[in-house]
């Protein structure tokens, strides 16, 4: 089995959602939903670059106006959203991802933050200066906060723009580093210089936030191991919470497309020494890709097997317990551009346009698959809590542990090492027959 099929972060994939008709009230999908800790997203779909390994829903460039437009087109999605949700509903965590959030320029990270505080706190006023944050809960003590994480690059991580961020509350800051080394990032198709990166990084630390995340990419064109634990061990030397470690994906429709040849042992090695290197330097691991430093803070409550999540944007999703929704989703930067400007014209946003109705077993899958995922693994009693039935009746999971890539402990099911560097192999092998079908046309079209 190739080691190397997808990066499973959630399911199904936005390529199996299709046209809703018709297209349900926002108020009737969540009418009887558990609205009590929500994950609030907010995609800001502009980059100043496009990396040749990136096929996320974005584009390159942006004039004002149309930022402006996109700004303007979030406010009123979010005054839909809130009158859908009505008055009971509640954040246990935010996130603004892209794109490259960061691209937008301080006064217009303020307004950004001003659309979430609205969403996290719509019965009190915006914070004035040198009050409470963004996300403050009005029903809670003052000091008890959403955490809020923003995703940065080094280009844009500058000091206006991550001040306005913590002056709101932010906690966590994800920087997409991939190589310290230059002649990589060029080959990676993401040209920056190394100081850009260093001063970025000590302007995170510098204006304080709780935690930071630091991404970097194995697999790229000239790296070596010497190379790979090198960008590692410069990226620790910002005491960074929390690091990604990414295989480099070469995607359709992305610079690196007609990238030649299989370089699927070297990516597992590269994983492998990242791997144990962070282990040997105190960091734990929570999945394949994610280490993190014991008692380093938490990103809330949110539990992504059972919690519902709202989306904001022209590329986020939403997630209900039966109804999964968001907008068209493309790569092609024409396609994007179009879904984009389709957006900011849009004057109703009380219904879901797009999206996956999931089954029972759907259901079940989902809760598998991310529970699987996590080092941690699957709960069998809480799986039995929430279905009726247990995991291995309904879904044969022998292959994995003939691999020697699963194993039981303590009444969980939980991939070992070695099923854990495979999880881009397990997550898709285990999509329903329906959804790769779905996947495999929206592919074909």
């Amino acid at each position: 089995m190739k080691p190397y099929q997808g990066y499973v972060y959630a399911y199904p994939h936005k390529t199996a959602y299709r046209p809703l008709n018709p297209a349900p009230a926002l108020r009737d999908v969540w009418r009887h939903e558990d609205r009590s800790r929500l994950f609030l997203y907010l995609h800001i779909p502009f980059c100043e670059i496009r990396c040749g390994f990136c096929n996320l829903f974005t584009r390159t460039g942006a004039p004002e106006s149309l930022t402006t437009a996109y700004l303007d087109a979030l406010e009123r999605q979010a005054e839909a959203v809130l009158d859908a949700l009505g008055p009971g509903a509640r954040f246990a965590q935010a996130a603004f991802g892209g794109g490259t959030p960061t691209y937008l320029t301080a006064p217009e990270l303020n307004r950004l933050c001003e659309i979430t505080a609205r969403l996290l706190s719509p019965r009190r006023r915006l914070p004035d200066p040198g009050g409470p944050v963004a996300g403050e809960d009005p029903g809670a003590e003052r000091g008890s906060f959403v955490p809020l994480g923003v995703e940065t690059s080094p280009g844009t991580a500058t000091r206006d723009r991550l001040e306005v961020l913590r002056e709101h509350g932010t906690t966590r800051i994800s920087i997409g580093v991939q190589s310290f080394v230059e002649d990589e990032a060029r080959a990676a198709v993401r040209p920056q210089k190394a100081e850009e990166v260093v001063r970025a990084l000590d302007t995170i630390r510098d204006v304080g936030f709780p935690t930071l995340n630091i991404d970097l990419i194995y697999g790229i064109d000239g790296q070596t191991d010497a190379s790979w634990l090198g960008s590692i061990d410069r990226a620790l030397e910002w005491k960074p919470e929390e690091l990604y470690l990414y295989p480099l994906y070469v995607r359709p429709l992305t610079g690196l497309e007609r990238r030649a040849g299989d370089w699927d042992d070297q990516r597992l090695r590269l994983y492998r020494l990242g791997r144990d290197h962070l282990l040997e330097q105190g960091y734990e691991q929570v999945s394949m890709r994610m280490f993190r430093l014991p008692g380093a803070a938490g990103s809330g409550e949110y539990s992504c097997q059972e919690d519902g999540m709202v989306g904001l944007g022209c590329g986020a999703r939403s997630y209900t317990a039966n109804l999964h929704y968001s907008f068209e989703y493309a790569v092609h930067a024409t396609e994007v551009r179009a879904i984009i400007d389709d957006y900011v014209r849009t004057e109703d946003f009380t219904r879901a346009p797009v999206g996956f109705r999931l089954t029972d077993g759907e259901r079940r899958r989902r809760h598998l698959l991310q529970s699987l995922l996590q080092a941690e693994g699957l709960d069998r009693s809480a799986y039995r809590a929430r279905f009726g039935a247990d995991v291995l009746a309904d879904f044969d999971l022998s292959g994995f542990a003939s691999l020697g890539w699963l194993e039981e402990t303590s009444g969980a099911l939980a991939l070992t090492p070695e099923g854990l560097a495979h999880s881009d192999a397990v997550g898709p092998a285990l999509f329903s027959p329906e959804v790769r079908a779905l996947m495999d046309a929206y592919e074909a079209r």
